[in-house]
């Protein structure tokens, strides 16, 4: 009887209630609105997704902590919801990345790769016996077609292209302060700035290079010779993801 029950509960979470809803996936956003908030915002040159990064305790080492990841040269993602979620996503994007380049010799444009983990989120909702991933994410690349490019992924496997946007306990009132602050314009540098400036509107505590994490994605304009930047095929500069360190992040938020 217990294998039976536990079958009738695993098909009941993978089904729709008569109002038409997943309530698992209720239940995973709710996850993710507690989360910390993270957010992300697109600038003429560049990407910039940054996110609070706090610990429980003052004993807990930060420097294990790891919000913002980099899954290829090109792209890089935050999330805000349940963290072992997210690492088993990275884990698989990670994956995904690779084996595309080693059929196609290059990195996969920002897209392709969200498709590939919204997939893998939406499998999770139509399953026995698994459960959404209670986490939501901001995936942030540069494709050689479109440019810098910004989606968010939800539990449900809904993915959207945002020129800003927030998720997390704090959303709401980040995407308020963003609408009125953004501009299609706006520069990476800028675009760093208003991000500090948002996280600082529900932000708890005190501010400091220890408490947040950032990662832009740009264009290096290298030096005439200089190797390593410039793809060979097409002699454009490469677009690269990295986290802004400690002492940067420190030097932005003293301008």
């Amino acid at each position: 009887m217990a294998s039976a029950d536990g079958g009738a509960y695993s098909f009941s979470l993978t089904t729709f209630s008569p109002s038409g809803k997943l309530v698992q996936i209720e239940h995973a956003l709710a996850a993710v609105s507690a989360g910390t908030t993270s957010l992300g915002i697109k600038a003429t040159n560049g990407i910039v997704i940054a996110t609070e990064k706090k610990s429980s305790s003052i004993l807990i080492d930060d420097s294990m902590l790891e919000k913002v990841a980099v899954i290829c040269p090109n792209i890089g993602i935050v999330y805000s919801g349940m963290g072992p979620d997210f690492r088993i996503l990275v884990a698989k994007a990670r994956k995904s990345a690779q084996a595309y380049w080693k059929i196609y010799g290059e990195y996969p444009p920002t897209l392709v790769l969200t498709q590939e983990v919204a997939t893998l989120m939406q499998e999770a909702t139509q399953s026995g016996g698994v459960r959404p991933y209670g986490v939501s994410l901001l995936v942030a690349g540069w494709d050689a077609t479109r440019g810098p490019m910004l989606y968010q992924v939800d539990p449900s496997g809904s993915f959207w292209a945002w020129k800003a946007s927030a998720i997390g306990k704090n959303m709401v009132n980040a995407k308020t302060f963003l609408e009125k602050r953004y501009n299609d314009d706006i520069g990476l540098e800028d675009a760093i700035h208003t991000a500090l400036l948002t996280l600082k509107e529900g932000f708890e505590g005190q501010m400091t290079e220890k408490t947040i994490e950032i990662g832009v994605v740009s264009v290096p304009t290298p030096a005439e010779g200089e190797t390593g930047k410039v793809d060979t095929a097409t002699a454009r500069p490469k677009p690269t993801f990295r986290k802004l360190t400690e002492e940067e992040v420190r030097d932005y938020l003293a301008l």
